[in-house]
């Protein structure tokens, strides 16, 4: 081979070489997201952390339910034991006159406190 004829054939493969490069070029630039590169993860951390604050904002909502709840459950329990011990002081009373006197029971002996009367629908007063 004369070195004319190697010349024009190393100039043909370097041709090739770059024309390859090229399309390997324009093809993988192709393939990227315009984003910068980490904007996929960035995405993802805003995700995550969007939906752990929406998960801790219902948590922290049925924390509040629950206190509330249970401030009227302390309520009504206060009401019940306040008319629990209004019944048993009125039957004591009440066991003492008829034992004393053997007449009819004794009105209560005091009005009846209007916690307590929820409660006592079933004693007819």
């Amino acid at each position: 081979m004369r070195p004319e004829m190697l010349t024009a054939l190393s100039a043909l493969a370097v041709a090739l070489v770059t024309a390859a490069g090229g399309v390997l070029t324009a093809v993988i630039g192709r393939r990227q997201p315009r984003r910068p590169r980490g904007a996929e993860r960035r995405d993802d951390f805003t995700a995550v952390t969007d939906r752990l604050g929406q998960h801790i904002e219902r948590l922290e909502r049925e924390a509040e339910q629950d206190r509330q709840q249970a401030e009227a459950d302390r309520a009504r329990l206060t009401a019940q034991d306040y008319a629990l011990r209004y019944i048993a002081s009125w039957a004591r009373s009440l066991v003492a006159y008829m034992r004393q006197a053997q007449l009819e029971p004794p009105p209560p002996p005091q009005p009846i406190p209007d916690e307590v009367r929820p409660y006592l629908h079933d004693i007819g007063t």
